[in-house]
């Protein structure tokens, strides 16, 4: 199993690194050229080709073998940092991003979700059932990693490294990844896709992906399982900010430590299920552990408002609200990974020529899901008050528990 584990760690460690790089990294630097923060906000139209996965998913179902995908679209993001380096950083006084900044970041993006559906494609195919969790821990921790170290680690190395010697160290580390991919024993040994002679884009592709068993059930599960949670750690960190806790201290707990539970968490859920831990007692479980937190945390939530509450420093309550943050991106980084684990079990259930659009439309349903509520918390807030939503937030988080009821037998 190392065999595997090993080059899909490094293959989801550089296919962070374009998220990383867009959220952390390049709004810096971008900043520091002198853009406005508006203009800086738009460059975010850049992530439009992550919405369209499942317009070239089917295309990898159909021509040629993922591993081929990979490797080609893994080497094209090192060409297209290349070029980025080839190009003058953006500059003061400029209205906007440039047009050939702008259009080699959006190849970027581009290059980046055609590898991210390649991978998953791969990963569903090269596991056995048997090392979906360790498979699935691998995906989560080495993905967050990479995110950290080109949003965080190339930040902190940047008035050291100018921006051609930033995009010439990222080409570097992508063509050594489609090395990887290419060369991989494990990999190597996939079995090559038949010749297909239908086309990928057919009337009945949807159908026939949705007839796969336990699809609407898991797609239904994906969209709602993070609804409660996501909000909720939006919308926890500011109102501790509004009570007293210092951007620093908060960025410490919520960024570092957020990450570092994170990653325990998701470890943990892989240990488990390697351990032979039945998929679905398991998700009850953490989904329940994940209820009590976020009531904890709704708790403190009203108990924030109540006469004489003290955020002080060396405070109970403080140390209670912070140690709360953590608490939650550990469970998070648990329902993650076996949720991740039980969203490829019923992807190896499609026929191979239908498994990396299958697995696609599920990894799309779960953006969204995540997307829905986070990006509605803070209207919510505002609108109804921070009480009534943090309890609508609780109501939510409930609602995947009750789901779980109508699970299907099929390949959980």
């Amino acid at each position: 199993m190392r065999g595997k584990l090993l080059p899909l760690a490094g293959l989801y460690l550089v296919q962070g690194m374009p998220y990383g790089l867009q959220s952390g990294l390049l709004p810096v630097l971008l900043r520091a050229g002198g853009l406005s923060l508006t203009r800086v906000g738009l460059a975010k139209v850049l992530y439009t080709p992550w919405l369209l996965k499942l317009a070239w998913a089917p295309l990898v179902d159909a021509q040629g073998s993922v591993r081929a995908w990979l490797t080609r679209s893994t080497a094209g993001l090192g060409l297209v940092c290349g070029l980025l380096a080839g190009l003058p950083p953006p500059g003061a006084g400029q209205a906007g991003l440039p047009a050939a900044v702008a259009g080699l970041l959006l190849l970027l993006n581009l290059g980046a979700a055609v590898q991210d559906v390649a991978l998953d494609a791969l990963a569903v195919q090269l596991l056995e059932p048997a090392e979906l969790g360790p498979g699935n821990t691998v995906q989560v921790v080495a993905y967050k990693l990479g995110a950290a170290l080109a949003g965080g680690a190339l930040l902190a190395l940047q008035p050291t490294l100018s921006w051609p010697q930033l995009f010439l160290l990222l080409a570097a580390t992508y063509w050594l990844a489609a090395a990887l991919a290419w060369a991989a024993p494990a990999l190597r040994r996939l079995p090559q896709p038949a010749p297909s002679k239908q086309r990928p884009h057919t009337a009945h592709l949807l159908r026939d992906v949705l007839a796969v068993p336990g699809t609407l059930w898991t797609a239904g599960f994906v969209l709602t399982y993070k609804l409660g949670e996501q909000g909720a750690s939006g919308l926890f960190p500011l109102l501790l900010l509004d009570h007293g806790v210092s951007a620093p201290e908060l960025g410490l707990w919520n960024g570092v430590g957020a990450v570092v539970c994170s990653i325990a968490g998701s470890s943990l859920g892989g240990t488990l299920l390697a351990k032979h831990w039945e998929l679905l007692p398991l998700l009850k479980s953490v989904l329940r552990l994940r209820f009590g937190g976020l009531a904890c945390q709704t708790a403190l939530v009203f108990h924030l408002d109540t006469l004489g509450a003290s955020m002080g420093l060396g405070t109970i309550l403080r140390g209670s609200a912070l140690l709360s943050l953590c608490l939650q991106h550990f469970l998070g980084g648990l329902v993650t990974t076996v949720t991740f684990t039980g969203m490829m079990r019923c992807s190896q259930l499609a026929p191979r020529a239908l498994q990396a659009t299958h697995y696609s439309l599920l990894a799309t349903l779960e953006l969204l899901g995540k997307l829905l509520l986070g990006a509605l918390a803070g209207g919510l807030a505002d609108g109804l008050g921070p009480h009534p939503c943090f309890f609508l937030l609780l109501v939510l988080s409930a609602l995947p528990v009750l789901y779980l009821g109508l699970v299907p037998s099929t390949f959980l």
